[in-house]
Protein backbone atom coordinates (compact mmCIF):
# COMPACT_ATOMS: atom_id res chain seq x y z
CA UNK A 1 0.00 0.00 0.00
CA UNK A 2 1.51 3.39 -0.94
CA UNK A 3 2.17 5.97 1.71
CA UNK A 4 -0.16 8.93 1.54
CA UNK A 5 1.83 11.12 3.89
CA UNK A 6 5.49 11.93 4.03
CA UNK A 7 7.28 11.11 7.25
CA UNK A 8 7.27 14.16 9.48
CA UNK A 9 10.38 15.48 11.14
CA UNK A 10 10.29 15.32 14.95
CA UNK A 11 10.95 19.06 15.34
CA UNK A 12 8.29 19.89 12.77
CA UNK A 13 5.67 17.85 14.65
CA UNK A 14 6.78 19.36 17.96
CA UNK A 15 6.39 22.83 16.45
CA UNK A 16 2.85 21.98 15.30
CA UNK A 17 1.96 20.90 18.82
CA UNK A 18 3.38 24.14 20.22
CA UNK A 19 1.37 26.19 17.69
CA UNK A 20 -1.84 24.42 18.71
CA UNK A 21 -1.06 24.81 22.42
CA UNK A 22 -0.17 28.48 22.00
CA UNK A 23 -3.47 29.22 20.34
CA UNK A 24 -5.40 27.35 23.02
CA UNK A 25 -3.47 28.85 25.94
CA UNK A 26 -3.87 32.41 24.60
CA UNK A 27 -7.50 32.11 23.49
CA UNK A 28 -8.96 29.82 26.14
CA UNK A 29 -6.41 29.66 28.93
CA UNK A 30 -4.09 27.01 30.32
CA UNK A 31 -6.70 25.29 32.47
CA UNK A 32 -9.20 24.99 29.62
CA UNK A 33 -6.63 23.38 27.32
CA UNK A 34 -6.32 19.73 28.26
CA UNK A 35 -3.53 17.60 26.84
CA UNK A 36 -6.19 15.70 24.86
CA UNK A 37 -7.47 18.98 23.38
CA UNK A 38 -3.95 20.13 22.50
CA UNK A 39 -3.31 16.79 20.82
CA UNK A 40 -6.58 16.92 18.89
CA UNK A 41 -5.92 20.50 17.70
CA UNK A 42 -2.38 19.49 16.67
CA UNK A 43 -3.75 16.51 14.74
CA UNK A 44 -2.15 13.81 16.85
CA UNK A 45 -3.37 11.24 19.35
CA UNK A 46 -3.06 12.15 23.03
CA UNK A 47 -0.25 9.71 23.78
CA UNK A 48 1.88 11.30 21.06
CA UNK A 49 2.19 14.49 23.13
CA UNK A 50 4.13 12.58 25.75
CA UNK A 51 6.74 11.60 23.16
CA UNK A 52 7.52 15.29 22.84
CA UNK A 53 6.70 16.73 26.27
CA UNK A 54 6.95 15.36 29.79
CA UNK A 55 3.78 17.12 30.93
CA UNK A 56 1.53 20.10 30.31
CA UNK A 57 3.98 22.48 32.00
CA UNK A 58 6.65 21.38 29.52
CA UNK A 59 4.21 22.29 26.72
CA UNK A 60 3.63 25.66 28.42
CA UNK A 61 7.36 26.32 28.62
CA UNK A 62 7.78 25.46 24.92
CA UNK A 63 4.98 27.90 24.11
CA UNK A 64 6.57 30.57 26.30
CA UNK A 65 9.93 30.07 24.59
CA UNK A 66 8.34 30.59 21.16
CA UNK A 67 6.39 33.65 22.34
CA UNK A 68 9.55 35.11 23.88
CA UNK A 69 11.55 34.49 20.70
CA UNK A 70 8.83 36.16 18.61
CA UNK A 71 8.68 39.12 21.01
CA UNK A 72 12.47 39.52 21.10
CA UNK A 73 12.57 39.57 17.29
CA UNK A 74 9.87 42.26 17.24
CA UNK A 75 11.65 44.21 20.00
CA UNK A 76 14.93 44.09 18.08
CA UNK A 77 13.18 45.69 15.12
CA UNK A 78 12.20 48.60 17.41
CA UNK A 79 15.67 49.44 18.70
CA UNK A 80 15.60 52.79 16.90
CA UNK A 81 12.40 53.78 18.75
CA UNK A 82 12.58 55.70 22.01
CA UNK A 83 12.84 53.77 25.26
CA UNK A 84 9.39 55.06 26.18
CA UNK A 85 7.95 53.64 22.95
CA UNK A 86 9.65 50.31 23.55
CA UNK A 87 8.34 50.06 27.12
CA UNK A 88 4.82 51.00 26.01
CA UNK A 89 5.13 48.32 23.33
CA UNK A 90 6.25 45.81 25.97
CA UNK A 91 3.22 46.50 28.14
CA UNK A 92 0.91 46.19 25.12
CA UNK A 93 2.61 42.96 24.07
CA UNK A 94 2.19 41.49 27.55
CA UNK A 95 -1.45 42.66 27.67
CA UNK A 96 -2.19 40.71 24.48
CA UNK A 97 -0.73 37.65 26.18
CA UNK A 98 -2.66 38.26 29.39
CA UNK A 99 -3.76 34.65 29.82
CA UNK A 100 -0.19 33.43 29.42
CA UNK A 101 1.14 36.04 31.86
CA UNK A 102 -1.48 35.03 34.44
CA UNK A 103 -0.73 31.37 33.84
CA UNK A 104 2.99 31.85 34.40
CA UNK A 105 2.37 33.65 37.67
CA UNK A 106 -0.09 31.05 38.92
CA UNK A 107 1.87 27.99 37.70
CA UNK A 108 5.20 29.31 39.06
CA UNK A 109 3.99 28.50 42.58
CA UNK A 110 3.17 24.92 41.58
CA UNK A 111 5.85 24.03 39.05
CA UNK A 112 9.58 24.33 39.57
CA UNK A 113 10.09 24.34 35.78
CA UNK A 114 7.68 27.24 35.26
CA UNK A 115 9.22 29.07 38.23
CA UNK A 116 12.66 28.68 36.67
CA UNK A 117 11.37 29.97 33.30
CA UNK A 118 9.75 32.94 35.06
CA UNK A 119 12.98 33.78 36.88
CA UNK A 120 14.97 33.56 33.64
CA UNK A 121 12.43 35.80 31.89
CA UNK A 122 12.74 38.38 34.66
CA UNK A 123 16.54 38.18 34.52
CA UNK A 124 16.44 38.81 30.77
CA UNK A 125 13.93 41.67 30.95
CA UNK A 126 15.63 43.28 33.92
CA UNK A 127 19.02 42.89 32.26
CA UNK A 128 17.78 44.68 29.14
CA UNK A 129 16.33 47.51 31.23
CA UNK A 130 19.51 47.67 33.35
CA UNK A 131 21.60 48.09 30.18
CA UNK A 132 19.30 50.89 28.99
CA UNK A 133 19.63 52.70 32.32
CA UNK A 134 23.41 52.39 32.29
CA UNK A 135 23.45 53.75 28.73
CA UNK A 136 21.37 56.72 29.94
CA UNK A 137 24.12 57.39 32.48
CA UNK A 138 22.24 56.40 35.64
CA UNK A 139 24.78 56.00 38.46
CA UNK A 140 25.46 52.42 39.53
CA UNK A 141 23.77 52.83 42.90
CA UNK A 142 20.58 54.05 41.21
CA UNK A 143 20.26 51.30 38.59
CA UNK A 144 18.87 48.44 40.71
CA UNK A 145 16.16 50.53 42.41
CA UNK A 146 15.05 51.85 39.01
CA UNK A 147 15.00 48.34 37.57
CA UNK A 148 12.77 47.26 40.47
CA UNK A 149 10.54 50.28 39.89
CA UNK A 150 10.39 49.40 36.19
CA UNK A 151 9.19 45.88 37.03
CA UNK A 152 6.56 47.34 39.37
CA UNK A 153 5.44 49.82 36.71
CA UNK A 154 5.07 47.17 34.00
CA UNK A 155 3.30 44.71 36.30
CA UNK A 156 1.14 47.50 37.71
CA UNK A 157 0.07 48.59 34.24
CA UNK A 158 -0.81 44.99 33.43
CA UNK A 159 -2.97 44.53 36.52
CA UNK A 160 -4.45 48.05 36.41
CA UNK A 161 -4.92 48.81 32.72
CA UNK A 162 -4.75 52.41 31.60
CA UNK A 163 -5.39 54.20 28.35
CA UNK A 164 -2.31 54.48 26.16
CA UNK A 165 -1.78 58.14 27.10
CA UNK A 166 -1.90 57.29 30.81
CA UNK A 167 0.38 54.31 30.30
CA UNK A 168 2.84 56.48 28.39
CA UNK A 169 2.75 59.14 31.14
CA UNK A 170 3.55 56.58 33.84
CA UNK A 171 6.44 55.15 31.84
CA UNK A 172 7.74 58.59 30.95
CA UNK A 173 7.67 59.59 34.64
CA UNK A 174 9.79 56.55 35.48
CA UNK A 175 12.24 57.40 32.71
CA UNK A 176 12.35 61.06 33.77
CA UNK A 177 13.50 59.85 37.19
CA UNK A 178 16.23 57.88 35.47
CA UNK A 179 17.25 60.88 33.34
CA UNK A 180 17.28 63.08 36.43
CA UNK A 181 19.59 60.67 38.24
CA UNK A 182 21.81 60.52 35.18
CA UNK A 183 21.96 64.32 34.94
CA UNK A 184 22.94 64.76 38.58
CA UNK A 185 25.68 62.14 38.18
CA UNK A 186 27.08 63.68 35.03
Amino acid sequence: MPRNRRPQDREEKRAEIVVAARRLFVEEGYDAASMARIARDAGVVSNTLYWYFQDKDAVLIAVLDVVLADSMAAYNEMLDASLTDRLVWLVEELEQLGRLVSTVHSRAGESAAVQEWHEQFHALAEGLFRAELIELGVPVDGVDPLVTMGVFVVEGLLTHPAEQAGRRAVIETLLNSARSLAATAG
